[in-house]
């Protein structure tokens, strides 16, 4: 579902909507800023000529208890309670998954926070445009322009810290890091490393490094997108975030209809992608023939972490 931006502004945030029988509307980056008062902007929408049928909008953590009196549905997330370093490195994650975040180092890597600059914005852009399918489907951002990339990669930029994996000087892999504006909850915007890269383990180095500046910056939580995906339970990615010691955290994503097409459109599940109401095994057997499809076309190896 494309969203566009809707001309509205909450919070000093953009409303951007998107769907075709159903309008969506919804804060741009809504898993990792929040709204501290969702109902003066609901209250807010109605009042308005805004062309959209539903809004929706999720808590912060810790709060999975529902609230609010409008319909929702369970999302999740994957979480990582944040103390201190060492205790994640000692108590929270294996021996398997300390010695994977060691590799990097032990392969000549650095990992280190490093400024938003053109610099960093190329070496991006090269990983963005190393390969066109990951994880078994198209990556939406090979191809693009290197000044799309700075554009894109430089939102939120007050309140993100950006931490490079290098290969000498060359960029081999990076984390944008999002706060939210009370600086408890961060959210790994974007994680991506090279491929050619893969046995060096960067991806493992970024994720202790992450760890290290939540810690540093006293911040609670640390998310990594969502734990499950649709009806995909079980993932390569899933299993990598379980042995980073992220957990399942399930909580109410609210989904409050601003017409009355806009229930009628909640009660047929209209809000939802035409991929995310299919029989959990079709869709599963169609996740394989487009990766195996891709693979052939690309002349690619399974991509996974």
């Amino acid at each position: 579902m494309g969203y566009q931006k809707s001309g509205l502004k909450f919070e000093n945030r953009d409303l951007v909507v998107g769907g075709r029988l159903c309008r969506v509307a919804r804060m741009d980056a809504d898993d990792y800023k929040f709204l501290p008062d969702p109902e003066s902007v609901i209250a807010a929408l109605r009042a308005s000529k805004i062309k959209a049928d539903v809004f929706t909008f999720l808590p912060k953590l810790p709060e999975t208890e529902v609230k609010y009196p409008y319909p929702y549905e369970m999302d999740n997330m994957a979480v990582l309670p944040i103390t201190t370093f060492d205790n994640w490195w000692m108590k929270q994650i294996g021996f398997k998954a300390r010695n994977k975040a060691k590799q990097a180092e032990k392969k000549g890597l650095t990992i280190r926070e490093v400024p938003f600059d053109e610099n960093l914005s190329k070496g991006i852009w090269e990983i963005y445009n190393e390969v066109p399918v990951r994880q078994g489907r198209r990556f939406p951002h090979f191809g693009k322009t290197l000044e799309q990339v700075h554009k894109m990669s430089g939102t939120f930029i007050e309140t993100s810290q950006y931490i490079g994996a290098f290969d000498g000087e060359k960029l081999v892999g990076f984390i944008k890091l999002t706060m939210d504006d009370t600086g408890t909850q961060a959210g790994m915007m974007h994680i991506i490393s090279m491929i050619q890269h893969r046995d060096k383990a960067p991806t493992n180095a970024l994720v202790a490094q992450a760890v290290r500046s939540c810690a540093d910056r006293g911040i609670q939580y640390l998310v990594y997108s969502q734990f499950a995906y649709g009806k995909k339970q079980t993932s390569s990615l899933s299993d990598f975030k379980e042995r980073n010691a992220f957990t399942r955290v399930d909580l109410p994503r609210y989904f409050v209809p601003l017409s009355s097409w806009g229930s009628m459109a909640l009660n047929m599940k209209l809000h939802h992608k035409l991929t995310d109401r299919l029989p959990a095994d079709f869709a599963e057997k169609l996740r394989e023939m487009r990766s195996k499809w891709y693979q052939k076309r690309f002349d690619l190896k399974a991509d996974s972490l």
